[in-house]
């Protein structure tokens, strides 16, 4: 893992004069036909390239899993049932996702931005993963990390490469965002608008009791019921009945055995994975160097005494102190001092230059001097060092079992489906499933969106039932607990209900819709009367609407029967005092006239306090929409210009898959 390890450099000046060229380019490439026609790629299993940077339908689809898993945490007990559907909604987006993230690598690259391992150690320390992996500053140990990863299908070196191309990215987003500017009259006329407190009373009419005073006629229903056949034609679903027989996976683990000969096979189509880079375990005692004062220089003294501290421990050591002992107690390295300064394996690129010559020099046990890096002083020892190689299928056993023990069950699940399936079309379901001593389920009538029993939520099985024909001979679905073998035994086409059999919904609907129409109506009117009259009040006793008097409200406050401020009754905040709105309608079937009694500018201490504040929200909003501008720009240009090739046929089936993987 990538810890406190040193940097090789500062990152290449760059200037926005190049960011500029790229939106112009994009800009005039758009306007120019014909030009970057080779924009296509047929390469099978590469979704796309980016500058002959490929990417995999494989990497999609374990993006696309990974992104399912995220959105699946919401759904509790249900998750992994849903896990299809979640993945195949992904998979598009995942897609997207790897495609820009490599054409702004490869902007990146071309402007000289890179990502160095020091930088990669303290995005892991203090960024996004600093509660995961150094809970209270200290590291989780390289035993756990590694294991944390292996649960995401991830390793180490994975891992921290896609932090790095993070970092990267985000790099050359501070750079294209960096032109964004907010000046001081947005800011004030921004805080104007949020801090604008309004005291009001209104009038308020409600749908509700217009409802009551509605007593619709037979005959007045029943023309409504024609006047909308439309909406009512085929509104009674088709629906299905089938016979199914149902073939649960988990049955299936104790009876399946993974051989030897099972994970060599799978070994061998994986080597790649395995193959493990030149390593060294690495030791060191870390002395921080003191960070550049307000003029950017660094205290020359107070880096002479950190040098003097660091000679000091390594007299120490000479003299036989113990190693860990004095990395818990002097290195300020917070992730490695309480493991007795241990990095764990590390390879040589994961070092900075310094770092690496010295480990290079040093053979196993060996202790260095003091090495000089960029940030501080370091005291390094080389505990062990490993030659490049390649795991053996015993040490990468375990890892194996339980992905090819899955591989096999979903296999022999198949093949007895396939097989209940074919014995069941020349004998029938119910003698296919007798001899395998599998229940028959015979369902009621049901539509797409309801759930069979013992089922639970099965898009594909549902597919499969929906698009069978009549009497056809049975056949295999996959649900989330395995698969189903069905036979369609009787379809009830989509019907128009009578008037009779809807007969409420037809009231309810009427009587929604008028009251609707009346509430309007009424309002528009009190707010008429109410102006005509210059008064409030008198209007809303005569129209049988109820005065109320709200406190003072911000723009984002809730007032009762009105609701949000910023719905339609934002318009009080354009209002002078004495001044009586038009109709206000809420989403909660009220119907709101208000007279402005009270504005309350905020005060200039109060824009003191929020200056700051809402001047980073405008600029983050103005970065962001800068950022989002260039990065489709950057995308259609380089897609123009044949850099980016799209598979389509490829995109097309990953897509069409019910489960991407599966």
């Amino acid at each position: 893992m990538i810890r406190f390890l040193q940097t090789e450099g500062p990152i290449k000046k760059v200037v926005l004069s190049g960011i500029l060229l790229v939106i112009c380019a994009a800009m005039v490439i758009a306007f120019v036909p014909g030009i970057g026609s080779n924009n296509s790629v047929s390469k099978p299993g590469v979704i796309a390239t980016v500058n002959d940077q490929e990417i995999t339908s494989q990497e999609v689809r374990e993006n696309a899993r990974l992104m399912a898993q995220q959105a699946a945490a919401q759904y509790g007990q249900n998750a992994s049932a849903l896990m299809p559907f979640l993945i195949q909604q992904e998979t598009q987006r995942a897609a997207e996702q790897l495609i820009d993230r490599e054409a702004l690598l490869a902007e990146a690259k071309r402007l000289g931005l890179k990502s160095t391992p020091d930088e990669v150690r303290d995005e892991l320390q203090h960024g996004r993963y600093a509660e995961t992996f150094f809970p209270n500053g200290t590291f989780i140990g390289e035993a756990e990390y590694q294991n944390m990863l292996q649960q995401h299908n991830l390793t180490p070196t994975r891992f921290e490469d896609d932090v790095r191309k993070q970092i990267t990215i985000g790099k050359l987003e501070a750079l294209v965002a960096g032109s964004a500017s907010v000046s001081d009259a947005a800011i004030r006329q921004q805080f104007t608008k949020e801090n604008t407190k309004v005291k009001f009373e209104y009038a308020v009419l409600k749908e509700d009791d217009i409802k009551k005073s509605l007593h619709p006629t037979e005959q007045e229903l029943k023309a409504y019921y024609d006047s909308h056949q439309k909406s009512y034609a085929n509104s009674i679903p088709e629906k299905r009945k089938i016979q199914y027989v149902l073939l649960d996976t988990s049955k299936l683990k104790d009876s399946v055995k993974v051989t030897q000969n099972d994970l060599q096979v799978y070994y061998n189509q994986h080597r790649d994975e395995y193959r493990t880079p030149e390593q060294i375990k690495l030791s060191h005692i870390w002395i921080k160097a003191p960070l550049p004062g307000p003029d950017g220089k660094i205290d020359e003294k107070a880096l002479a005494d950190a040098q003097h501290r660091a000679e000091d421990l390594l007299k120490q050591l000479q003299n036989g102190a113990k190693f860990e002992d004095l990395a818990k107690k002097y290195s300020e390295d917070p992730g490695s001092s309480s493991q007795g300064g241990s990095l764990g394996w590390v390879s040589q690129n994961q070092l900075g230059k310094e770092l690496a010559n010295a480990a290079a020099s040093l053979p196993k046990g060996r202790i260095s001097g003091v090495v000089k890096t960029d940030d501080g002083f370091h005291i390094i020892r080389v505990d062990d060092k490993q030659d490049a190689h390649m795991k053996t299928l015993d040490e990468v056993k375990n890892e194996i079992e339980p992905i090819v023990k899955a591989q096999k069950v979903q296999e022999l699940a198949q093949k007895e489906a396939d097989d209940l399936a074919q014995q069941a079309k020349s004998e029938g379901l119910d003698v296919a499933a007798k001899a395998k001593n599998l229940p028959v389920i015979d369902s009621d009538f049901f539509a797409r969106k309801d759930v069979l029993p013992g089922v639970g939520p099965a898009p594909q099985l549902m597919d499969a039932i929906f698009t069978a024909q009549e009497k056809s001979p049975p056949e295999v679905a996959s649900t989330s607990q395995g698969f189903a073998v069905f036979q369609l035994d009787a379809v009830k086409p989509p019907a128009t209900p009578t008037f009779e059999e809807i007969r409420s919904r037809v009231e309810e609907e009427f009587e929604n819709e008028r009251a609707n129409v009346l509430l309007a109506q009424k309002t528009r009117e009190l707010s008429d009367r109410a102006k005509a009259e210059h008064d409030l009040k008198k209007a809303a006793k005569e129209l049988g609407a109820t005065m109320k008097t709200s406190d003072f409200v911000l723009p984002d406050g809730q007032v009762p029967d009105i609701g949000a401020m910023s719905g339609e009754a934002s318009v009080a905040f354009t209002m002078k005092p004495g001044e009586i709105s038009g109709p206000l309608l809420s989403g909660g079937g009220n119907g709101a006239v208000l007279s402005i009694l009270e504005v309350q500018a905020p005060s200039e201490a109060d824009f003191a306090a929020k200056r700051d504040q809402i001047r980073d929200t405008l600029l983050q909003a103005k970065q962001s929409e800068l950022f989002n501008l260039f990065v489709t720009n950057l995308r259609d240009q380089m897609q123009r210009s044949g850099k980016i090739k799209i598979n389509q046929d490829e995109m097309k089936s990953l897509l069409r898959a019910g489960e991407p993987g599966a």
